[in-house]
């Protein structure tokens, strides 16, 4: 079942086309990557489809309804989450304050009490931290606090933008072992990433963009033994 449908998106920045007539879709319960270098639209795909890009053509739709001029905040209702690239998390606040901030849309204080444990469950790092005062947090920790806040919105597609970017490896690897708990949790995963290898090696299926246009895509699988991604992205 489609969850999400993209028609000839187009996001314009001034006379830049930094996206072009980009097409994909995502079915419930998949897991998307989208890879390619930098400034070939990935970013501002992402952005899009929250609503912080406007798109200068195309369509977007979410479970059959065209949000394409839709408010930010009315898609994070909906079920779109985004964590940013770097992160931004509020810094002179605690990790259980950060936290909150993503279920500033839910009401009742049981069930916001219950997906505040159900993240620090997931993340025993943040658990341990909970008093303390994001900023001081390490990159990893900062990271995982951006997964763990956008979760507290209840998403049912999460986006992700360049969630490896910056940490070690032992710390990826946790992160990303983390995100397919939330896969089995039965949240959509659509994720942007630099490292083409670990997002293929995560993802069900993959888009590869290109001066903002996809120019090759298909199952993660087959991808990875593709010759012109080995040979762009994979190293050889």
């Amino acid at each position: 079942m489609s969850l999400l449908r993209v028609d000839r998106l187009a996001v314009h920045y001034g006379g830049i086309r930094a996206v072009q007539e980009v097409t994909l879709e995502v079915a419930e319960g998949e897991t998307i990557c989208v890879i390619g270098a930098n400034g070939a639209g990935k970013s501002t795909t992402l952005r899009a489809l929250v609503g912080l890009a406007a798109a200068a053509a195309g369509s977007i739709t979410y479970r059959d309804r065209d949000i394409t001029r839709l408010p930010v905040h009315e898609r994070v209702r909906l079920g779109l989450s985004l964590v940013p690239e770097g992160r931004g998390i509020f810094p002179r606040m605690s990790v259980t304050e950060n936290l909150l901030m993503g279920a500033y849309q839910h009401e009742g204080g049981t069930a916001i009490r219950q997906d505040l444990e159900r993240v620090l469950t997931l993340f025993s790092r943040l658990a341990e931290r909970r008093a303390q005062v994001a900023g001081t947090l390490s990159g990893g920790e900062q990271q995982m606090l951006a997964v763990g806040r956008a979760l507290m919105s209840r998403p049912r597609l999460l986006l992700l933008d360049e969630p490896s970017m910056g940490l070690a490896p032992l710390v990826v690897e946790k992160i990303f072992a983390t995100l397919r708990e939330v896969v089995a949790q039965g949240v959509t995963l659509m994720l942007v990433e630099q490292n083409a290898n670990l997002a293929l090696q995560l993802g069900d299926r993959g888009y590869v963009l290109d001066n903002g246009r996809v120019t090759i895509s298909g199952p993660a699988r087959d991808l990875l033994q593709d010759p012109r991604v080995r040979a762009a992205y994979l190293g050889g």
